[in-house]
């Protein structure tokens, strides 16, 4: 653990592995089974347990707890496993689960913003550049695409999906599947539109804009119902990429779709 920096109130685990650069500050806790990459920022008061494996430049504020294990209560106490990537920031108060079971892994992707209190249950896959507002809740096995928002205080059910550069609104309850470029908000949620400045700020084309607008309305303003109104789609609009992702995600969908 070269140049590597450790607050004398700190205890770190002999066998934990942190990168090169990496700062653990006050009275922080890093258990057996951490890995850290290059870089990182332990604020104070931060709680690490393992197995984990987080990489580089990521950074952690006061309080929070990350990789301590599930909270299901059909954990049988076996080694799992959580996994982040880099550039991540977890604010104040955040919590990560690791999986339930060893062939399982909860995993973060890279830059994510997470803001505090938010919580990451056990077994989910969240992409990258992802931004959790205060409060924002998974619970286990959710899904959620790159460039999602989840709005604050929004709660969302197990095993539900958040497509890519999707939206929750604040304080909504999400039981279904958020579809991406959409926006949902409500308790329960409902679509309540696109995303178009999320889509307009990453740089979509404008024939891609009108495109995902014209598909809402066929799939959310229309009388079809949702196979006719996928049916209309493919018929109506011009393929893209977006509409590709669009429709297959409604397609694949388990629980459903939020309306």
């Amino acid at each position: 653990m070269s140049d590597v920096e450790i607050h004398p109130t700190a205890i770190v685990d002999s066998t934990a592995e942190l990168g090169a650069g990496t700062i653990v500050g006050p009275y922080c806790i890093i258990a057996s089974g951490v890995v850290l990459g290059e870089k990182c920022r332990l604020q104070h008061h931060v709680t690490l347990a393992g197995p984990m494996q987080a990489g580089r430049e990521n950074r952690f504020y006061a309080y929070c707890s990350i990789g301590q294990q599930t909270q299901d209560l059909k954990y049988a106490g076996e080694p799992t496993y959580l996994e982040i990537g880099d550039g991540n920031t977890f604010r104040e108060f955040c919590t990560v689960n690791r999986s339930t079971k060893s062939d399982g892994k909860t995993r973060v992707g890279n830059r994510g913003n997470f803001l505090a209190y938010s919580h990451i249950g056990h077994d989910c896959a969240v992409g990258d550049a992802v931004v959790f507002s205060n409060n924002g809740t998974l619970a286990g096995h959710v899904e959620v695409g790159d460039h999602a928002v989840v709005g604050g205080l929004t709660a969302v059910h197990q095993f539900c999906r958040i497509g890519r550069f999707a939206i929750t609104g604040g304080c909504s309850k999400i039981v279904q599947d958020v579809p991406p470029f959409l926006i949902a908000d409500g308790n329960p949620a409902e679509i309540r539109g696109i995303n178009l400045i999320g889509m307009e700020r990453a740089g979509f084309p404008s024939e891609s804009v009108k495109a995902i607008k014209e598909a809402f309305r066929l799939l959310y303003r229309s009388k079809l119902n949702t196979r006719q109104a996928i049916e209309a789609v493919r018929k109506e609009i011009e393929p893209r990429e977006e509409i590709s992702q669009l429709l297959e995600f409604i397609e694949k969908s388990e629980r459903g779709v939020i309306r």
